[in-house]
Order: structure tokens, then sequence, then C-alpha cells
């Protein structure tokens, strides 16, 4: 059976993602930062009959918590086929003035430094898999080509934290994927869109669950797919 950990995916779009993947039977880490909510969640899906479903604490922005994570999958499974960096906050933004630079520093310690952190920690795991699939979470609104378009429809939504934190993201999965080219990896960052979750007030066009859908494309690749790609629901995005 395959292995796959996903971050931050106690609800919302992370919890459909182990939600898909265990059904698919993949044998599911659901990783969160609050080990009470991991287990309520794991506990939802057991209950519609899964049993490949283990909750593991993992904090992205503290080393110990995600070493600990790290120790978890290597006792248990010795190797890790898939991750899916999924865990991101969207940060508090003033009504005046501009959002604080501590304010900034925080989403880009989850939304970048988190996602690095994690994934280099799990890439010795990753490499023992003869098909290691990672996938960063993204958005659109980290896209330049279409924030720099006038006529974009979310072009409205300019902030000094979370795009830029995307943007970067995307760019450490183009520099990743590079570094992994030489071996079986495929890396991409991926945009479920704009869906109605807690992370945005349950504003949003699409269900969790077809976002879901988007990310477990991509974190089960053939050996064909692509690679070093930002792809969404329609397919590519420009950067």
């Amino acid at each position: 059976m395959k292995t796959v950990l996903i971050t931050g995916a106690n609800r919302g779009i992370g919890w459909e993602v182990a939600r898909k993947l265990s059904r698919a039977d993949y044998f599911v880490y659901l990783a969160s930062r609050d080990r009470e909510a991991g287990e309520q969640a794991a506990e939802a899906l057991r209950t519609e009959g899964r049993d490949n479903i283990s909750p593991v604490v993992l904090d992205v922005t503290d080393a110990k918590s995600i070493e600990g994570a790290v120790q978890t999958v290597t006792g248990r499974s010795g190797s890790l086929d898939a991750l899916v960096n999924n865990a991101g906050i969207l940060g508090n933004h003033p009504e005046d003035g501009p959002i604080p630079v501590e304010e900034i520093e925080r989403v880009f310690d989850t939304n970048l430094f988190g996602v690095i952190r994690v994934t280099r920690a799990f890439l010795p795991l990753l490499r023992k898999s003869p098909a290691p699939r990672i996938v960063n979470v993204t958005s659109e609104l980290g896209s330049l080509a279409l924030q720099s378009d006038p006529q974009w429809m979310y072009g409205r939504f300019k902030s000094e934290a979370y795009p830029p934190s995307k943007a970067a993201l995307n760019m450490y999965t183009i520099v990743l994927a590079a570094e992994l080219e030489e071996e079986p990896f495929k890396v991409n960052t991926v945009s479920p869109g704009y869906t109605a979750t807690a992370f945005n007030n349950y504003r949003g066009t699409k269900k969790p669950e077809d976002a879901a859908a988007v990310i477990a494309r991509y974190a089960t690749l053939d050996d064909d797919g692509p690679t070093g790609g930002f792809f969404a629901e329609e397919g590519k995005v420009p950067w």
C-alpha cells in the first residue's frame, strides 16, 4: 500500500484530500497541529469504513514537531510515496493601514518556510519510494501574470502577505523540481481554486471535495506526468 502525508489535513480541503486518497488505497498520515483535532478528523474517516488512516501531530513552524512526525512515519512505514504540503494561513488584515511586518513574517513562516522545513525533513523517506510525488498547494493569487492582468476577476485582492507567500512557494517549487530532476520525483504546485472552507469564511465557488480531486490527481501522477509546473483544475496556470 502506498503512503501519503498531508499537512493541515484535519479539515477543509486537506481532509477531503485525505478522504480521497484513502479511498484510492493509500495509507494516509493525516497531519495537523492539534492532536485532538487530528484524531477527530481521522475518526470521521474511520466511520466511513476507512482503517488506513493515522493521525500525526505536525506543526510546520516547529522543527521538533516535524522531526517527531518523521519518526512516526519511519517507524510505521519506513518510506513515503507522496507529500502534500497543504497547510497554510491567510493572515490577519487590519481594516486600516498596512499589514504589520510581523504578520507578513508569520504568513511566510507557514506558507513558505513551513513547506521547506517539512519537505527537507521528509526527503529521505520520499527517496525510498520508487515514484515519489510532492504537491505544494498554492493559489492563483500567487501568479505574477494573473495579478498583473487588470482584467483578471480576482485581481482586486492585493495583499502584502498571502499572495507574495504563494508566489515565493511557486518559485520554490521550480527550484525543488530542478534539484530533483535526475530522480524519479514529480514536484508540482497546485491551486485548488476559490473553495468555500473555514479558511475564507466559507466564501468560494467550489466545494472542498472538488478542490481535493485536483490535488489528489497530482499526488498520484504516473511516471509520464509533468514536473515543475503550476496547475489548477483547468490545467496549466501562468507563473
